[in-house]
């Protein structure tokens, strides 16, 4: 009796079409592999990449007048630009028309009202181009001074911010302009430069805020500040 031996079927069982059916499925994903290690956020930092920094810059106060006296909102403008340059201010302050218009009235008492203000430095007259005639031009008053500023510029946009395409933009970093708009309005905010490097020293305590307090202490009552709060119905608002 001879042993009888049967081929095995062709037919694949149904565990291993499952498996090739994974493994196909696997390949394409193969070549999409994102690198897993977290990037450094030192390197993405905006304080870094857009730094407040203490440098000499120009500060400027435009000045919209017609010729004739000034009137005491720019007088007081001029006062506190005035205040300013003695405080952070160096060298010669600059007074400059537009190219295609003479104001030789607002120049001189532009000049008048800083001398009131007490500037005693050298001031130059000169003129800068003016190409919007249908503008108002007004004039510039400027000089340099120690400011909080930020030395890079804006609107930094180097790659596409929905870019499908490439794999880089699916690290989930910062875009390349991200704070650098932040950076500058706090720096624009800044009224001491020389706050951006240290802080001020302490000042010296109120010394009858603290006696007050004190005293009230010491008769059993509350130091505190007592506020009154008054409020108005909302129908009175506006009378009646």
């Amino acid at each position: 009796m001879h042993a009888i031996f049967r081929p095995k079927s062709a037919t694949p069982s149904l565990g291993r079409l499952l498996w090739f059916a994974l493994a196909a499925s696997a390949l394409p994903l193969s070549g999409c592999t994102i690198d897993g290690g977290a990037p450094d956020p030192a390197a993405y930092d905006y304080h870094a990449r857009y730094p407040i920094v203490v440098a000499k810059a120009p500060t400027t106060l435009e000045v919209f007048a017609h010729d004739g006296p000034l009137d005491k909102e720019t007088t007081a403008s001029l006062a506190a630009f005035a205040d300013r340059y003695k405080q952070f201010g160096a060298g010669r302050i600059a007074i400059l028309s537009p190219s295609n218009q003479r104001r030789g009235a607002v120049v001189a008492a532009i000049r008048k009202a800083l001398y009131d203000a007490g500037v005693r430095g050298s001031v130059a007259v000169g003129s800068y181009p003016n190409a919007e005639t249908a503008l108002a031009a007004p004039v510039r008053v400027s000089y340099l001074a120690l400011k909080a500023t930020v030395q890079a510029s804006c609107g930094n946009f180097p790659s596409d911010l929905a870019s499908g395409d490439d794999l880089k933009e699916w690290n989930n970093t910062p875009y390349e302009n991200f704070g650098c708009a932040t950076q500058k309005m706090i720096a624009a905010q800044i009224d001491d430069p020389r706050d951006v490097d240290g802080a001020r020293a302490s000042t010296e305590a109120d010394v009858e805020m603290r006696l007050r307090a004190i005293d009230d202490v010491r008769k059993g009552t509350d130091p505190g500040t007592a506020w009154k709060v008054q409020n108005t119905a909302i129908g009175q608002v506006g009378g009646s």
